[in-house]
């Protein structure tokens, strides 16, 4: 009978761990929630598992479960229980081939909460960051509606395309982060590597030596001598803008400055816009009051200046007021896109109205990544290719100056 390695939590708080003997991880669950116990970790134990696999599997523990994962669990799930298969036993069969163990064990605790009588929706509700506040409502209305397969599929299509959003941005970012990372790389090697090879050839003649080589060999001599002050300040200011970026008023900083740099703003809009819209618009459709669907659309959108857009909105819509009455006071929506949402509510077709202009501005997103990569690559390029020719320069034209004095 295999052996699993587990970590509880008791009654009184106390952690326990130890190994039990069952027939899968399902009983192994099974048996410790019999006794009681709060399950935190389940890993099942060979007799002769490699080294490597104990690693691997130490580091998949360590690991939590991925968008992709929670993406592949709802696309699965879909399928099973279309198939007429049970939820617990969808939900047993998926927790089975799962490979991440954080993520196996949290799909066994949410089909024991299923098996003893807890609907889904509030099952998934205790791991909030992976299953948040749209998933959970969704599928609460799903329930209701008696429509689960079909909206599990629409939440996949919707995180499929949120994925999708998020790949398209990093990727935009990769390039810049390369050339940037690689000017500065060259930049410091040129001034602390090669710079120094000529100052012995430039010792004594200070005073016909140009600006730029006089103030890049100070520059080099600082760096050369006091690079630790460079390197402990690096590491103060890259922490003091993580630290001030986890604090509320940092954060509105941040997210206030994204909506206004010229390069980014663009971007940056069209990607609130279209997740708060699309958000709204999905849980519209699927049957969630309005107010619950401006709250969590306040909390999904990713940017306080929106977040604070959309409770403004939600506060408006609790004393009577329309959608659109309290979206005219914004700048953070365009006045198109108000007058849609308010041929939207007068028509009673607000949420198909919401599903189009989110369509329409993840186009909008695609052509401003687009956009702001064709023009900071050049850029990076110019200011890097200025930084080395000046560097060069510093470097060629007393050589040419001396040359000339000697041979006159």
């Amino acid at each position: 009978m295999p052996q699993f390695r587990y970590q509880a939590r008791l009654e009184g708080g106390r952690i326990q761990a130890g190994v039990l003997r069952a027939d899968s991880v399902t009983a192994a669950t099974a048996t410790l929630q019999q006794q009681g116990h709060d399950v935190l970790g389940l890993v099942p134990l060979g007799s002769r598992t490699p080294r490597w696999a104990r690693l691997v599997r130490a580091l998949n523990w360590s690991s939590g479960p991925s968008r992709r994962d929670v993406l592949d669990f709802t696309t699965q799930l879909a399928v099973m229980i279309r198939a007429g298969i049970s939820l617990r036993h969808a939900l047993e069969g998926i927790a089975e081939q799962t490979t991440n163990a954080r993520f196996r064990t949290m799909l066994v605790n949410i089909r024991n909460d299923v098996e003893s009588g807890r609907p889904f929706s509030e099952a998934i509700s205790r791991y909030p960051a992976q299953f948040n506040a749209l998933y959970v409502n969704m599928v609460r209305a799903s329930e209701m509606s008696g429509s689960f397969a079909r909206m599990l599929d629409r939440i996949a299509a919707f995180m499929a395309q949120q994925l999708e959003t998020r790949r398209m941005i990093v990727s935009a970012s990769v390039y810049p982060f390369i050339i940037a990372t690689m000017a500065i790389g060259v930049t410091i090697f040129l001034l602390t590597f090669v710079l120094p090879r000529f100052a012995g050839v430039f010792a004594g003649k200070e005073d016909v030596l140009p600006w730029p080589t006089l103030f890049l060999m100070g520059l080099s001599s600082w760096m050369l001598a006091y690079w630790w002050v460079l390197l402990a300040g690096s590491v103060v200011i890259v922490t003091l803008v993580i630290l001030a970026a986890r604090t509320s008023a940092g954060r509105a900083r941040i997210d206030q400055m994204q909506l206004v740099v010229p390069l980014f703003k663009r971007m940056f809009r069209a990607l609130y816009v279209s997740r708060s819209l699309q958000t709204m618009g999905e849980l519209l459709n699927a049957g969630v009051p309005v107010l619950d669907s401006l709250s969590v659309t306040a909390d999904i959108t990713g940017n306080t200046q929106y977040r604070r857009l959309w409770l403004n909105v939600h506060t408006a819509v609790q004393q009577g007021r329309k959608i659109h009455e309290e979206l005219d006071r914004s700048t953070l929506l365009p006045r198109s896109v108000n007058q849609m949402i308010s041929a939207g509510e007068e028509s009673g077709k607000l949420s198909e109205v919401l599903q189009e202009i989110a369509t329409y501005y993840a186009t909008v997103l695609r052509d401003a990544i687009k956009t702001l990569t064709s023009m900071i690559e050049p850029l990076l390029i110019i200011v890097m290719g200025s930084v080395v020719g000046f560097i060069a320069m510093a470097i060629i034209l007393p050589i040419f100056k001396m040359s000339a004095i000697v041979g006159g």
